[in-house]
């Protein structure tokens, strides 16, 4: 269905803007990603926007006009709208031509196959959601299965976490869940999947290279100023320490998985 939207008081409008909103992304299990690359990769991904809003004003392109048709195809909505009411819902001065409404997605530990990737990153109590958005696209990039959260995380589903991630949220498998039900659900069944969990740490390390990554590797980064809790570290199958040779006693934690990730990448899958 098309329809064309004028106004600012118009419920679409504040409907989707409220998604900004963490409680209400949560209340509507709905959230938003803007840009016709994030699109494009939710399309390859086969994740589809259940409404697809567009500037009435934009330039015309092949990939936006497959993606409208997709949608009307699978019953979607199509909205047409002025660039300062799609800017009211994205909240940008500057919006992207196009922007999506999405389902959130499954992200129990259940619906993980984790036989699926020789890497997996794993993040515990991570605040930033461009540092949740830029792990995604490190998992993305070094071909890992996925990015599980672990305890209070940033959420994934925010605009910023998406627009960081630069599609990786539809391309990178999800999944949340406490510490207590994640080393369980790691443990169990070890004989079969295996599953060698890592840590950056100080705390009876070896260097991180060379060091024996086993695949599948499950890559474990802690909370940006705290770090990880000592019981977490402890819990590691493997502890590396990287050289941190000038003032800075830490690197940032999405960067820190980035650099592990590719050791690890190197090690168990070298090109």
């Amino acid at each position: 269905m098309r329809k064309q939207i004028t106004g600012f008081s118009n419920p679409t409008v504040k409907y989707l803007r409220s998604l900004r909103e963490k409680k209400h992304r949560k209340a509507a299990g709905k959230f938003l990603a803007e840009g016709l690359r994030l699109l494009t990769d939710a399309r390859e991904s086969d994740r589809l926007p259940e409404m697809l809003v567009m500037a009435e004003k934009r330039d015309p392109h092949p990939l936006l006009s497959e993606l409208e048709q997709a949608v009307l195809a699978k019953g979607g909505e199509v909205i047409e709208t002025s660039t300062d009411i799609l800017a009211k819902i994205t909240g940008k001065d500057n919006p992207q031509a196009v922007a999506g409404l999405f389902a959130e997605f499954d992200t129990s530990l259940d619906a993980l196959d984790r036989s699926g990737a020789k890497i997996w990153l794993v993040a515990q109590a991570l605040r930033d959601p461009g540092n949740l958005g830029t792990m995604l696209r490190t998992g993305d990039a070094v071909g890992a299965g996925g990015l599980i959260l672990i305890d209070d995380c940033a959420d994934p589903f925010s605009v910023e976490a998406v627009r960081a991630s630069m599609g990786a949220i539809f391309t990178q498998q999800l999944a949340q869940a406490r510490w207590e039900d994640f080393l369980p659900w790691l443990r169990a069944d070890v004989d079969e999947h295996g599953g060698q969990l890592v840590a950056a740490s100080l705390r009876d390390a070896v260097p991180y290279r060379g060091a024996p990554y086993a695949a599948p590797c499950f890559i474990l980064v802690g909370n940006e100023s705290q770090g990880l809790p000592e019981a977490y570290e402890m819990a590691c199958d493997l502890r590396v320490t990287m050289p941190m040779r000038g003032r800075a006693d830490s690197l940032n934690a999405a960067v820190a998985g980035a650099v592990l990730a590719y050791e690890v990448l190197q090690s168990i899958d070298p090109a």
